[in-house]
């Protein structure tokens, strides 16, 4: 397509040559001839500008940084928003049904919504009902009496188990696990004892669980994950947590039972969040935080322990501090 064209589909305005034409998108790294790339800062952008890239999409302020570009401009309003528009029309389209692959077991009383694509491998439980226009693919799993709904995705190896709901548009990357017993045990007579997990997990419309993650089913009732929330690879989200909407939690994450975490929460990579507290909505939790008590609503953490945002960065401003002042304090002693 043409610089124009692309212009056109992101509501976005061009600066030079409109009728340059882009064979791909591709990043700073990756940039070939025909390539469009884009940068989201000053610095990105002259990198880019310098670049084999046929034209570079950017932000109104970023390209006002620039009094004469040596190549093309694509400006829209946001560089992120834009980009994920085009690379969906990129995106290779998913399997369609109605298809079931002959390896495929399937039990007799799950009930099979029209146009669902069944891969190789798949195993499907008893009165478990799949949606409309799921896919399954090979070598996933859902388990008796759990429910899809309509559009969603098992990636190869997910596991979807007993009881468990899920809402419509899902998707599970290859190799979660949702509904796996909790983590509960207690002693008796000197060793652990495991106390039966015999809850489910229900997930909202339009929640994404990413590669090797695992969200636990509860001891009773439920573990909930709120709708639109999505979940990065290798998260460990624990039994009975109860999860808002629209929240996202990068790779790492671990979370232990019971907790609640509001809506539009934002969690960084390798935060831990202990059992039983509550965190509220548009909380903002940086990476590799040690959460051990209630947090308020639209707080901002960081640390370990973790403190609010602000006072943890002075916190560490006194530490890097400590030595000097231990040899103040020493060269005091000694006169």
């Amino acid at each position: 397509m043409t610089l124009a064209e692309l212009a056109a589909r992101v509501d976005g305005t061009v600066r030079g040559d409109a009728t340059v034409v882009i064979d791909d998108i591709a990043s700073i790294e990756d940039v070939m001839p025909g390539s469009l790339t884009f940068a989201v800062d000053e610095r990105y952008l002259r990198a880019a500008l310098a670049s084999r890239a046929a034209a570079v999409m950017t932000e109104p302020a970023v390209a006002g940084a620039i009094d004469a570009p040596r190549k093309p401009l694509l400006v829209v309003a946001s560089a992120r928003i834009a980009l994920a528009t085009l690379l969906a029309d990129r995106e290779p389209p998913r399997p369609q049904g109605p298809f079931r692959h002959a390896s495929a077991v399937i039990d007799p009383t799950a009930t099979i919504g029209p146009d669902v694509y069944i891969d190789a491998l798949v195993v499907v439980g008893a009165r478990a009902n799949i949606g409309a226009e799921t896919v399954l693919l090979a070598g996933s799993v859902v388990g008796a009496d759990a429910t899809l709904g309509r559009a969603c995705m098992l990636y190869p190896r997910a596991v979807f188990l007993d009881r468990c709901v899920a809402g419509d548009r899902v998707a599970l990357q290859a190799g979660a696990v949702v509904g796996a017993d909790g983590f509960g045990y207690a002693f008796i007579a000197g060793a652990l004892a495991k106390i039966p997990q015999i809850g489910n997990v229900v997930l909202g419309d339009d929640v994404e669980i990413g590669a090797n993650a695992c969200v636990d089913r509860a001891q009773t009732g439920s573990t909930t994950i709120g709708t639109g929330t999505k979940i990065d690879n290798f998260v460990q989200i624990g039994h009975n947590c109860q999860i808002g909407k629209h929240c996202g939690f990068a790779s790492m994450v671990g979370i232990a039972g019971s907790t609640k975490v509001g809506d539009y929460t934002v969690i960084g990579g390798q935060a831990g969040l202990n059992g039983h507290i509550t965190v509220g909505s548009r909380v903002r939790i940086a990476g590799g935080t040690h959460v051990w008590k209630d947090v308020p609503d639209g707080a901002t953490m960081s640390g370990q322990p973790a403190r609010e945002h602000r006072e943890e960065l002075r916190h560490q401003v006194r530490l890097r501090d400590l030595e000097k002042l231990y040899k103040r304090v020493s060269s005091l002693e000694q006169e």
